[in-house]
């Protein structure tokens, strides 16, 4: 056993001739058999790599998180004091790019920013014209769902038309009731006994008036809700799959900037309004308006100005009070919403992560949190109720006092003799009437603002840009050279003042294995992404065979191309629906074979519900490999001409990643097809037709896996520190195993394995040892 300390004064960068860091810090290893001192060799030029890896740009915040396995050439061999001058370095770099950041961004403060979607989901207090403008562009959409145009709109045409015929046979009979109640009064306001008559015959026929028109109105009411019920219910139907649509075109951007739970909870909110809206336009607002106009010329025909001239005070004060109280309440609703919003967001992330909640214990952490969001819902709910009190007690209060000033009116009429008591009892029938409207129409426009806040949101989410459009005359993608894509100059960054790619250029020959290899945060997975069209490029153009990617339909470009992403993504639902999910009308028959090919059938086979077996959430049920292979079962059932592994293999276990990359190799040979690779371990792409090396969102060099180790360039270094990192964590432990149950297994710099010792090329791949511990 041999424990080294190596210091050295600053040698220049292999990679980037810049200078290094002065100390090394070795773990004790074990040496070789042959010689230590080519070994001592391998590890210095190693580390000095690690240390220039790590000066490299930061990733952007949407490119690290899908390239969280970092090359291990930068993190191994190095002792606690080392990862301590690596983090300090890391620091000081840090500060010195967000210091050159700011100076950038001040020079650049003179120049137009450029113009940011608005969130659709943020709480936006807007003055009182905005909103009614907001609200009355609702409404208009709105309309359309009423009576809509084109073919199959004969049916709700027809059901809108009959729902206003019964809602004005309901409005009708329900102002004849007075007239049959007042008739009653008058008829039966005699002395009975001394005119010999019974109820029935004076006042008979006018009580069976009166109940059949109370029936009536009540009859049409309901026919009208059930004829109405199937126009509101295939708007809802119709505008949630809208907005369900429209997000699915949305950028990923948009959806990595969002959090699921207050989108789908304002969804939610936002489609319940939907019907109250549709229901109050048809059925609420133009009606009471025209029942309160019945009632005021009845009053005025009837009884005089004066009367009218109470009920018109009525209207305008009650209106009047009840829009200025709801505009002001609104800002509370909102806030509401706001925190309802926030407090589902807090729920739904605490319950996906279920597992990182109970690993660290911190249940009442996330407990905390959530009664955070509900104090602030708390409170803005208190404020509703409040204000909603001072609402209902001003609008009694107007009404009230309307109904005291007519009935001493009537009263007075019926003293002086020009009015019966009937008309008395007329008068109190019509007010009350006209309350049930008035009143009503308060909540109406209480609750038509509620749903115009919840739809607010809902109408945003339909503005927010598509920032990825087809071209006017985009064309099929054509593959006729079978899948060449060239990179020209491209350039491109999340943020742009940090480039991802700079002024990047290669070519992925048609019909060949490439692997993309590179330091993390150097743009691999950022390729994909732009040849998949989730972004667009800032500069030069990506081309697959002579065709320009801006150029070609979506879907036939999306169809095209197929991929085995890092994080798999699992669908809550059987196993055989989420292999099925790459060819969704495949055979039984061809989901088996896609899964047999992708070694994972008999995993599946051996569950008791096999392929029905439900994976949960995320496919939180399984293992990361059974995801992984479920992914690569996916993709061979889709068969694209355009392959792309994007460390597709990372859950795996050596035997079955080397089992599963010999299929996916034979496929590969046995259709030509396009295939991409991008890896971290860099002992599954050794033996790709062609290696591209990036560096800083550049191609540092490219070649066959032989051609880069003999050039000793990025590409060797990142190879022997592999290596290096498996070698030193084996020797560390090799201490606890007695010598003769060890058995080295190398890897040369040509891809073959070797037993035994190894030179100063050796790799190592893998050691095999025996457990048994020493006595010692």
């Amino acid at each position: 056993m041999i424990s080294r300390s190596l210091t050295r004064a600053k040698p220049p960068c292999p990679v980037c001739l810049g200078p290094s860091r002065s100390t090394f810090n070795l773990l004790p290893i074990r040496a070789p058999p042959t010689s230590s001192q080519p070994f001592r060799g391998s590890i210095l030029r190693v580390l000095t790599t690690s240390q220039c890896l790590l000066r490299r740009p930061r990733a952007s915040h949407l490119e690290r998180p899908r390239l969280h396995h970092v090359s291990n050439s930068a993190t191994f061999g190095s002792s606690t004091q080392g990862k301590q001058e690596d983090k300090q370095g890391d620091k000081q770099e840090d500060k010195q790019e967000d210091k050159q950041g700011d100076k950038q961004e001040g020079k650049q403060e003179g120049k137009k920013p450029a113009t940011a979607q608005k969130d659709p989901l943020a709480v936006d207090d807007k003055s009182v014209h905005e909103q009614r403008k907001a609200d009355w562009a609702i409404m208009r959409q709105m309309a359309h769902y009423l009576w809509p145009k084109g073919p199959g709109s004969m049916d709700t045409k027809l059901r809108v038309s009959i729902a206003v015929a019964l809602l004005i046979g309901a409005k009708v009979l329900n102002v004849q009731v007075p007239f049959y109640f007042k008739s009653i009064v008058d008829a039966m306001n005699v002395d009975i006994g001394a005119t010999g008559g019974t109820a029935a015959a004076i006042a008979g026929s006018m009580v069976l008036a009166y109940g059949a028109t109370r029936i009536g109105a009540t009859v049409f009411q309901e026919l009208r809700n059930a004829v109405f019920a199937s126009v509101a219910q295939k708007a809802i139907r119709k505008v949630a799959c809208d907005v369900f649509d429209h997000l699915l075109r949305l950028d990923l951007n948009f959806h990595l900037t969002k959090q699921t739970g207050g989108l789908t909870r304002a969804i939610d909110r936002g489609t319940k309004g939907i019907s109250f809206l549709l229901t109050s336009m048809v059925f609420h607002i133009v009606p009471t308006a025209l029942e309160i106009g019945m009632v005021c010329g009845i009053l005025t025909w009837q009884y005089g100005v004066n009367f009218a001239a109470i009920t018109l005070v009525t209207m305008s004060a009650y209106t009047a009070f009840t829009i200025w109280t709801t505009a002001w309440r609104t800002k509370f609703r909102r806030q509401a919403n706001a925190a309802d919003n926030k407090a589902s967001t807090v729920a739904v992330d605490s319950l996906i992560n279920y597992e990182a909640v109970k690993y660290f214990n911190n249940e009442k952490f996330e407990v905390a949190r959530y009664n955070k969001a509900l104090l602030d819902y708390e409170k803005s709910s208190i404020k509703i109720a409040t204000s909603l009190s001072l609402l209902n007690s001003g609008q009694n209060i107007i009404f009230s006092s309307a109904l005291t000033g007519m009935m001493y009116l009537a009263a007075n009429g019926v003293a002086e003799g020009s009015l019966t008591v009937g008309d008395l009892v007329m008068v109190n029938q019509l007010v009350f009437q006209l309350s049930v409207p008035l009143n009503f129409l308060g909540t109406v426009y209480r609750e038509l603002r509620q749903s115009l806040l919840d739809m607010e949101t809902l109408f945003n989410l339909q503005k927010v840009n598509v920032t990825i459009k087809e071209a006017p005359d985009a064309k099929p993608l054509l593959l006729p050279q079978g899948g060449h894509i060239k990179f020209e100059n491209v350039t491109f960054g999340y943020v742009k003042e940090r480039p991802i790619l700079r002024d990047l250029t290669l070519t992925i020959p048609a019909g060949k294995k490439v692997a993309i290899v590179g330091p993390s945060g150097c743009g691999k997975s950022t390729i994909l992404r732009l040849l998949f069209r989730y972004y667009d490029v800032e500069s030069g153009r990506i081309l697959i065979d002579d065709q320009d990617v801006r150029n070609v339909n979506l879907d036939s470009l999306r169809e095209s191309i197929g991929v085995v992403p890092q994080d798999t993504p699992l669908f809550n639902d059987t196993v055989g629906h989420n292999i099925r999910y790459g060819k969704l009308s495949a055979p039984e028959s061809q989901v088996v074979a896609a899964a047999q090919r992708a070694r994972i059938h008999d995993i599946i086979s051996s569950w008791p519900h096999g392929y029905n077996t439900k994976v949960g959430e995320r496919g939180m049920m399984i293992s990361g490999g059974e995801k992984q292979r479920l992914a690569v079962s996916r993709l061979l059932l889709k068969d694209p001409p355009l392959l792309f592994f994007d460390e597709a293999t990372s859950a795996l276990d050596t035997h079955t990643e080397q089992a599963l990359m010999q299929n996916i190799n034979s496929i590969l040979r046995e259709k030509s097809r396009t295939s991409v690779f991008v890896a971290h371990r860099l002992r599954t792409i050794y033996d790709a037709d062609l290696i591209i090396v990036l560096r800083e969102g550049r191609v540092a060099e490219q070649g066959t896996h032989k051609d880069l180790i003999d050039r000793g360039g990025l590409y060797s270094e990142l190879w022997s520190g592999e290596s290096l990192n498996l070698k030193s964590f084996v020797m560390l432990n090799h201490r606890m195993l007695t010598p003769s149950t060890a058995q080295e297994t190398w890897f040369s710099s040509d891809g073959t394995e070797k037993e035994g010792a190894a030179d100063d090329d050796a790799k190592l791949v893998q050691v095999k040892a025996e457990p048994k511990r020493s006595q010692t």
